[in-house]
């Protein structure tokens, strides 16, 4: 796995664009590309059976200028930001980088990480919104509600798009800067959390192992499909199975932790 990432979720690249950052990784002998699809700031991938998520959820309003770390008044552009690709755009571009012996690995980033797919739809968070496209960086606390039935259906229906465009037997699917806070305050998330038995341990809330319990089902529906996952190092916190493949961003006692446990990273 020599791979490079590409987040288009923050700012959009055209296809023209990714063909060329293709080439230059077929240049430097590169055969993984990490392609970062769906961000708080924008969906990007075209899915035909939830299509308001390129309607709607590709498109902010406008975008921070500088660093979100600093004290406000932030600084706006005051431009929308916007773009998507098409199935068949998406198949064009994984069809060049297979000639240039490049896998292209997609990232759906879930449960967190998914303000444009709550604000596309409601229904999907904790709340039921309303919620706005997130402008600026940082972790957003509009994150899917883990209770709800219906927002696994949701998911399901976007990894069985995914793995129709990507054959590539690895899926990304995050795991990384989920806040609980929403999850403390919902009715859904409770009932689900004492339907599954779920209790504080050690330094880890019930609603800690609750991500887990989404993580471990999507799991389990890809390697249904013969598919296996990446994730951030956050699934060593969980139950992810050995097959996992672990991407640390955090720190190395993290890839320490994973080699120990067994799982590639």
């Amino acid at each position: 796995y020599r791979g490079t990432h590409l987040d288009v979720a923050r700012h959009f690249y055209t296809v023209d664009q990714v063909k060329t950052y293709i080439d230059i990784i077929a240049l430097h002998k590169m055969n993984r590309f990490h392609w970062h699809l769906t961000d708080d700031q924008g969906w990007r991938i075209e899915i035909k059976k939830h299509p308001r998520l390129t309607e709607v959820g590709s498109v902010r309003k406008e975008t921070l200028i500088g660093r979100h770390n600093v004290p406000e008044p932030h600084k706006y552009d005051g431009t929308p930001h916007g773009g998507y690709y098409t199935q068949d755009e998406i198949r064009e571009i994984v069809a060049y980088a297979t000639d240039r012996h490049i896998t292209v690995i997609p990232e759906i980033d879930l449960p967190g990480h998914m303000q444009a797919a709550v604000a596309t739809y409601p229904e999907l968070g904790c709340t039921g919104g309303p919620y706005e496209m997130r402008c600026t960086w940082g972790i957003s606390e509009d994150v899917l509600c883990a209770g709800n039935e219906k927002m696994y259906e949701f998911l399901e229906d976007v990894l069985d798009e995914i793995c129709e465009l990507f054959p590539s037997e690895l899926i990304h699917i995050g795991g990384d800067e989920c806040p609980k806070t929403s999850w403390e305050k919902c009715p859904k998330c409770q009932a689900k959390i004492r339907e599954l038995g779920l209790k504080d341990k050690g330094s880890n809330k019930a609603e800690h192992y609750l991500q887990n319990y989404v993580m471990t089902r999507m799991e389990n529906y890809l390697n249904e499909k013969g598919r296996r996952i990446i994730g951030w190092d956050e699934i060593l916190e969980g139950s992810a199975s050995k097959t996992a493949t672990v991407m640390v961003w955090r720190d190395h006692q993290h890839a320490v932790n994973a080699v120990r446990r067994g799982n590639d990273i």
